[in-house]
């Protein structure tokens, strides 16, 4: 999802109303969104802009009702940390989605030498490293009854210092 002007959200924007209030959107709540209009990207075609009104919490998915909401991809758009845009707009890597929802095993949650989180995992066989965004990712280090979930998003083109190519990273965006 994208602001009107097709920018990331932020955490403001990231807010929904219940009986209760107005609160920052929380992983495993459902919410309704006014979407305005379809803005698909090679690299993620479901890109919706999103509209001004508040966004509404209808209710809390239960952690035992994850499971039906996993996807089932082979691979994480292929096993190394990043695809290469070119390859996207050739045809060569096809994607039909930007996020998968996704259990893994051996995950480790652990801070690089430069202190940003990273999540190591191993997804049908694959052995992954990828950055985390997750605002609380230091809470699954205490909670070791985390299910060992992971939103895998794949970011927006980028293009690394000294490269002459562009690439599109893949992120965990959310531990369940």
């Amino acid at each position: 999802m994208a602001d009107a002007n097709g920018q990331e959200l932020d955490e403001k924007q990231c807010r929904c109303i219940n009986p209760y209030g107005e609160y920052m959107i929380k992983p495993l709540q459902k919410v309704e969104i006014k979407l305005v209009e379809h803005a698909p990207l090679p690299n993620q075609p479901e890109k919706y802009i999103v509209g001004p009104t508040p966004w509404v919490q209808r209710y809390k998915i239960e952690a035992h009702e994850v499971e039906g909401y996993l996807d089932a991809p082979k691979t994480l758009w292929g096993t190394r940390d990043r695809v290469a845009y070119s390859e996207i707009e050739n045809g060569t890597k096809r994607i039909t989605q930007s996020l998968y929802l996704v259990r893994v095993d051996k995950l480790k949650i652990q801070k690089n030498e430069r202190n940003k989180w990273r999540a190591l995992f191993s997804f049908n066989g694959d052995f992954y490293d990828l950055p985390v965004t997750d605002p609380h990712a230091d809470r699954h280090l205490q909670n070791p009854q985390h299910q060992g979930i992971l939103c895998v998003s794949l970011g927006e083109k980028f293009r690394p210092q000294g490269s002459e190519e562009d690439y599109c990273y893949k992120i965990v965006a959310a531990i369940i």
